[in-house]
This record gives structure tokens, sequence and C-alpha cells, in this order.
């Protein structure tokens, strides 16, 4: 029989814990958080008389009674509610405490509020164990309501503002959704690499990674410091080696020993090596390497040119055609120099693929992927859904009840340019030209999302000039299997298409598009041995959040943005 004792059962456990004065703190934190007080259904007044131990950062502060105590507002990041700290003078420095962006750890004790206030707890300081005290007059984040565009500019404190924070946590929401959407059906999550050597989108928008400048750079500094050997210096070192070689030679003419020999021959070998590394060195020339005139990136890092990945999408294409169903979920990135406000140079992308499915199946898992990641936000995060409808956009909650509950609209390419085309006869008037053959603007986009439909809607069957190479050619010939789910507020906000599975029909494509043939050797192989149909679609990550938010500017809802001129931190 084992000598190690049982744990108590789950039910004994529970009832300590109820029978405990002093709230349970968070797992791995020496503070309870500020969540598992003010948001139970009480609004934490069934806490009333418990201890507990609070870590936060101040948003307001004041002053009381003669200054006998201050009242603090408490955030800790966990919900976008604050809770209510009553810190009397005896305890703690109150100016100090009352500063906005000052943090603070107290014990105290929650009690219920005078009738009347709108919060449903407060705490009562015992004791003050921390303080992370703020200067006023060089904090950047002053107590009062900040732009966003102000916010851009302090990246590394925004997080501590009511929007920024909210938007934190709509983002953690949706990223667990997505991951929980796809494990749910089966899918597999795939890390695709960062580092690629093919190009996606074909467009050629891509961020080199190199070391040749930064080698250039440490090659010049070493040739200034230990200049190349001269042709003298290759001469003296070839002389003695011709020296050596001698006296090798007159050695085993000699008959000597072994020994003498071989300690000969080493001499011989060591001199022989000294001429290559000199002759060796006496080649390099700064700068950057060239061959036919042409930078030589067989002397780069991965002797190869490589880029920064703008999809993972061609890469997760290796893994379904062998697992099936899988996705991916990471960043991606565009040297777009481009300054709106739908762009970054980084961004992330969720790309499932499924195998031995074709478009209709993309579009059913598109939609049903959009609709369940909006009743999530609905089910998980509505507080901070609250706070952007009460801050950012009256109508953003009433728009995920919308695109949750409804079915998508779906139609051809050439049936969305004829609506369009309608409504410019009937007197609308777009920035963009409407005609067959063109790349839907997003006014148009919104026009049939917020306009003609009100709701999401699936264009199917584009032009294949306008689509990528591995798009599926349709037996017209002149579509391609693509979609694109268009939604309100954003206009594209997914892009995907049944791919191309014909090994002679993608070889072809690729030759058409101008693109060589050799990055993409790898990829032609998936069509040459089992090849399967198959389809998938990408979401950006980022418009997904401002379709949920209703925020107008990309930039605001990635922790970090990366765009041109901008990459703080």
């Amino acid at each position: 029989m084992s000598d190690i004792s049982s744990p108590p059962p789950a039910d004994q456990l529970a009832a300590v814990t109820l029978d405990s004065d002093e709230i349970p703190k968070a797992e791995f934190s020496d503070r309870v958080p500020i969540q598992s007080i003010i948001r139970r259904e009480d609004g934490g007044s069934g806490l009333a008389g418990k201890k507990a131990r609070i870590g936060g950062w101040v948003k307001t502060g004041r002053k009381a009674d003669k200054d006998a105590f201050a009242f603090l507002e408490l955030n800790d990041g966990s919900c976008a509610g604050n809770l209510q700290v009553i810190v009397e003078a005896s305890l703690s420095d109150l100016g100090q405490l009352v500063l906005t962006g000052t943090s603070v750890v107290v014990d105290g004790h929650l009690k219920l509020p005078p009738a009347g206030t709108k919060q449903k707890i407060e705490l009562r300081a015992d004791k003050v164990l921390h303080v992370g005290p703020v200067d006023p007059s060089k904090y950047p984040l002053p107590k009062g309501r900040l732009t966003l565009e102000f916010l851009r500019d302090f990246v590394h404190l925004r997080s501590r503002s009511n929007a920024i924070s909210a938007v934190a946590r709509i983002r953690n929401a949706l990223a667990y959704a997505t991951h929980t959407f796809f494990n749910k059906h089966g899918f597999l999550y795939v890390h695709t690499p960062i580092v690629t050597t093919s190009d996606c989108e074909g467009a050629g928008e891509m961020f080199q990674v190199t070391t040749l400048f930064s080698e250039a750079e440490r090659l010049e500094k070493d040739l200034i410091q230990n200049p190349p050997p001269t042709e003298a210096d290759i001469e003296a070192a070839k002389l003695v080696v011709q020296e050596k070689g001698e006296v090798v030679s007159q050695l085993k003419s000699a008959k000597a020993n072994k020994k003498e020999i071989s300690a000969s021959v080493d001499e011989l070998k060591k001199a022989k090596e000294n001429v290559s590394k000199l002759e060796e060195r006496s080649k390099l020339q700064p700068g950057i390497p060239r061959k036919d005139g042409k930078v030589d990136y067989t002397k780069d890092f991965f002797a190869r040119q490589a880029f920064l990945t703008v999809s993972g999408q061609l890469q997760v294409e290796s893994y379904v055609c062998a697992l099936s169903s899988v996705y991916t979920f990471g960043p991606t990135f565009r040297a777009e120099n481009s300054h709106t406000s739908r762009h970054l140079a980084e961004f992330w992308m969720v790309e499932p693929e499924i195998a031995f499915a074709d478009l209709e199946d993309d579009m059913n898992c598109a939609e049903a992927y959009v609709k369940f990641l909006c009743q999530w936000l609905l089910d998980n995060c509505l507080e901070d859904m609250q706070f952007m409808a009460d801050k950012i956009d009256k109508g953003c909650i009433d728009r995920l009840k919308l695109v949750a509950s409804s079915p998508f609209v779906r139609l051809s390419y050439t049936e969305a340019v004829e609506i369009l085309e309608e409504s410019v006869k009937n007197g609308k008037k777009f920035e963009n030209e409407v005609k067959w053959g063109i790349d839907l603007a997003s006014e148009h986009e919104r026009y049939l999302t917020e306009v003609k439909y009100q709701k999401p809607v699936i264009v199917y069957n584009y032009p294949k000039d306008i689509k990528a190479f591995y798009m599926r050619l349709n037996d017209d010939s002149k579509t391609v299997a693509a979609m694109d789910v268009l939604v309100p507020k954003v206009g594209e906000l997914i892009g995907g298409s049944q791919r191309e599975e014909r090994y002679d029909v993608i070889q072809q494509r690729i030759k058409e598009m101008d693109l060589p043939v050799e990055p993409y050797e790898w990829y032609l192989d998936l069509r040459r041995y089992g090849t399967v149909k198959h389809a998938g679609f990408g979401l950006g990550f980022e418009r997904m959040i401002l379709f949920a938010t209703g925020l107008e500017n990309i930039r605001d809802v990635i922790p970090f943005p990366r765009y041109p001129g901008r990459a703080d931190l």
C-alpha cells in the first residue's frame, strides 16, 4: 500500500474554500483578480466581509474628508470594471496613491457601499503592501479620455487605457474561439514558417530576409583592421611550403625514423593550409557579393533568396494532403507602402485547409466559422463589447447578433457586378468604375453588405486574371473557384478558394503569371504525387476585430502595429 495519502475529494476542497474568510487568490499570482469579485452575478455583494488581496493600477483617485482617506478606482486588466478601494491616510502617502497610473497592492476587507452608489462592493484597505509610484509631470497618459491617435505614440503604455485593454481581451477571446472552433471540427493546428522562399500572392510585395548587409559591414571592418594578404605574402607562404616539402623529401631519402618524418609532414600540411587561407582571404572584396552582375544569394544565410511570409497557405497545403483538415494561425507580412487605416505591414492570418472539399464546402466552413466567432463574443466577452457599443460603435453588438443568426447571401461575381451596375444606373456613385473584370473595391463590397442586403455576402467565381495561380480554374476558363466573405463595416473579411489540384493546369497557370517555377517545385509535387481536391481560406484576424468592435483604424486592434515609418519596440 502506498504511504502517500490521497487528496481530499473535490467537494471537501470546495467546502474548505467556502468556509474561509479569505477569497482564493489567482493560482499563479499573489492577489485576487478583480473580475472574480465584480463580475459575479451579484456584482460582488455576496462577498461582503471577506478578506482579499488586490493588485492593480489606479485609474482615478481622490482624497476625501480633509485628506483623512482616499478613494481609488483600481483596475488589474482582468475585466473592464474597476474596484473601488478606500485607503486611510495612516496606511500610506495618499498624495502618491491617488495619481493615475500608480500601481498598488493592498490587503483589505470587502464591504457593501452606502446605498445609492453604483458599485455593489468595495474594499477597505487594512494594509498597503506595495506602491509603484508615478511622476505626474512625466507620465504620458494623464487622467481623462485619450484619443486612439494619441495612444499610438505610446504603444508600450496604451494597454492601460480602457479602449486598448478592451481590445486586448476581445482579441484574446477571438483567438481562443478560433482554436476552439477548429479543434471542435477535427482540424489540426500546424505551425507554418515565417521565413519562406515562396511568394504565395505572387505580388512581390515581400520583406526580404538577408544577412548580406550585416556580413558586408562586418567584412569591411575586418579588412580595414586586418588587410588582405598581398601577392608577396602568398608567394612567401608558397616558398615555405616548398621548403617544408624539401625537408620531407630529404628525411625520406635519408630513411629517417617515422616520428621525424611524421612531424615534418604535419608541418608541411600546416604550411599548405596557411597558403589556402591566404589565397581565400586575398579574394575577399568589400560590399555585397555578386555573380554575373547580380547579387549572389548563394553567399546569403539560406544560400538563396528568403522572405517574410505573406501567407502560410502554401506550406499548410502540404499537411492537408496528408492530415485532411488543418489550419495555421500566425503572423504574416507585406511590404506594401500603404498608409491607409486598413493596412499593416505585419498582421495575423487564420488559414484552414480542407482535403476532399470543394468551393461549396469551403464557403460552408467560412460561414460557420464567422458565425461562431460572433456568437463567442456575445457569450463570453459581452462586457467589453458593451464598452465598445458605448464608446466606439453603438451598432457593434447588433451587428454581431445579425451575423451570428443570419444565413449569408451567396452570389456569383458576375451577379455582384450586375447588381452594382444596376445601382449606378439608378444614380449610385462609386469612386471606382464598375465593370466585369475589376477587383471589387471596398466601397463595392460595403454597398452589397450594408445597402443591398444588410447582411454578410459571399461572392464566388471571380475572374481568373485578378486571382492567384493556385485557385482552381472553372470550366469556362475565364473564372476560378474563388470566394470572398464580405461583411458590413469592413468589406472583405475572408478570401478563399478551391485549390487547383490538376498538375498540368497549375503548371500552366504559373507560366501564365510569369512566376519562376523552381521555388514552387515542392508545391507541384503535391499534385504529382497523390493529388486530391482541396479548398481553404484566409481570415484577416485584425479585420475580424475591426468588424467586431467598430474601430476605424487597424493600427488600434493589434498590440504593436507595424506600418511604413513605424516599428516601435
